[in-house]
């Protein structure tokens, strides 16, 4: 199978890979409890190419999501530990110097490091020294490692799931603003229910442990990732997607209800995210045309780290995903 448009790809064949999502997501659910939010931002994100950075409290199951997606997508999965003395090798690799026995000859050989893998979770990146997130976020971005005048590719389809921790800011380094742009979205993770806790604390301290079927392979990833593309916006939803973006802009028609809250706002490839986001959604859904609401959905997790926010909004206590609705609020779209 290759793309949606292609005569070799049946109605049988869309079909069935849609339903292997829906099948993806109760499986997920066999190990994670409530969070359903975030679970479809995730699988989003990681069929439309992006990676996400992930907001929340420890001990809310971000590392147990990450690994029950990498078992039910037959995938690899890693995780580092950012700490302020990790340095850029110990995530990329380094060179060792080995001796053959036979001939006495030495040699360097590339020892691969965890980032090569297809699910990498990068735990409170934003604990480890610039150069060391530098290293990373390139690689996010070029999707390869270069180490001693050598390129070498990761893995397809590589993921990225970076976390960092909102409560505690003393010794931690903030992402620049150019490298979160990087992320395709920021999803937040916020407390259970009480329901929810009560299920999580019923199956976690008992004898039984869930396990998490295998739904789909790497090559249907990337079947989806190619497929995703496929998936019709209209024209209409289109010229909206790139009027919000161009009116979180100082200077560019900004609506007066954030006028003064923002100080810098999205750059392009916001709307690109927007747009491979809604229509990740769209197939998740089992759709393949991508609706206003798809948009309305996504556009906190897509915008909320690609904004600055002015000392004015931090003065009045004025959140970004509260910037983001009062500017999707007020740049009309089509059905509005």
């Amino acid at each position: 199978m290759t793309d949606i448009n292609e005569t070799d790809v049946t109605e049988t064949d869309i079909a069935a890979q849609l339903a292997k999502l829906g099948d993806l997501r109760a499986a997920i659910g066999q190990a994670i409890v409530g969070q359903e939010a975030v679970v479809e931002q995730l699988l989003i994100a990681l069929i439309a190419g992006g990676h996400c950075l992930m907001e929340g409290v420890p001990g809310l199951g971000k590392t147990l999501l990450v690994r029950s997606l990498g078992e039910a997508l037959e995938l690899d999965f890693r995780r580092v530990q950012f700490t302020p003395d990790l340095m850029p090798s110990d995530i990329l690799g380094t060179e060792l110097l080995e001796e053959d026995h036979g001939t006495g000859k030495r040699h360097f050989r590339f020892q691969q490091g965890p980032i090569f893998t297809n699910l990498l979770l990068a735990d409170e990146l934003n604990r480890t020294p610039p150069k060391t997130q530098a290293a990373l976020l390139e690689a996010m971005q070029e999707r390869t490692v270069s180490y001693g005048g050598t390129t070498y590719t990761l893995p397809d389809p590589f993921f990225v799931l970076a976390t960092q921790n909102p409560i505690e800011q003393a010794g931690t380094y903030p992402l620049p603003e150019a490298q979160l742009d990087r992320f395709l979205l920021h999803v937040r993770v916020d407390y259970p229910t009480e329901a929810e806790e009560r299920a999580i604390i019923a199956q976690t301290t008992g004898s039984r442990t869930a396990t998490v079927p295998r739904v789909l392979n790497a090559d249907d990833v990337l079947v989806l990732r190619r497929w995703v593309r496929d998936v019709h916006l209209s024209e209409d939803l289109l010229d909206w997607i790139t009027r919000i973006v161009r009116a979180s802009r100082p200077g560019e028609g900004m609506p007066d209800a954030i006028r003064n809250y923002v100080r810098w706002g999205a750059g392009p490839r916001a709307g690109q995210s927007l747009v491979l986001a809604a229509k990740a959604r769209a197939l998740l859904q089992g759709r393949l045309a991508a609706t206003r609401d798809d948009i309305l959905a996504l556009a906190a997790p897509v915008l909320r780290h690609r904004l600055i926010l002015s000392f004015a909004a931090e003065a009045e206590g004025i959140s970004p995903d509260q910037v983001v609705s009062r500017l999707v609020g007020a740049v009309r779209g089509p059905g509005a």
